[in-house]
């Protein structure tokens, strides 16, 4: 069964650094857009940043500068490099894998979502 799966969240201090991973597993790693979404109390969930299978990448203007998305395909791995954390920046991050079949639709999957808190 198609299986993304989260790690690297956890408390960190204002101006810190975090760095998320996340290993998809089942799927055609190299077929799908890669993407780093979160969602805060209260809020609706986000997109964060994505990369496409080429490479290409971009971002929410709120982390722009700060946090950086990159991929392995020889690990089947996301990773998103977190800096200069801001309190404001806390949420649970969800991964998603996206693919778009023609002629069928788009097809998502998603991670179980990783804590991040960022406070003094």
């Amino acid at each position: 069964q198609e299986q993304l799966v989260e790690s690297g969240g956890g408390l960190v201090q204002p101006g810190g650094s975090l760095k998320l991973s996340c290993q998809a597993s089942k799927i055609i790693f190299s077929l799908y857009a890669m993407g780093w979404y979160r969602q805060a109390p209260g809020k609706q969930r986000e997109l964060v940043a994505r990369i496409t299978n080429g490479g290409s990448t971009n971002y929410s203007d709120s982390v722009k500068g700060r946090f950086t998305i990159s991929r392995d395909t020889a690990k089947n791995t996301v990773y998103l490099q977190m800096n200069s954390l801001e309190p404001e920046d806390t949420a649970v991050y969800y991964c998603n894998a996206h693919r778009l079949f023609i002629g069928i639709g788009p097809r998502d999957y998603w991670g179980q979502g990783t804590q991040v808190t960022v406070s003094s």
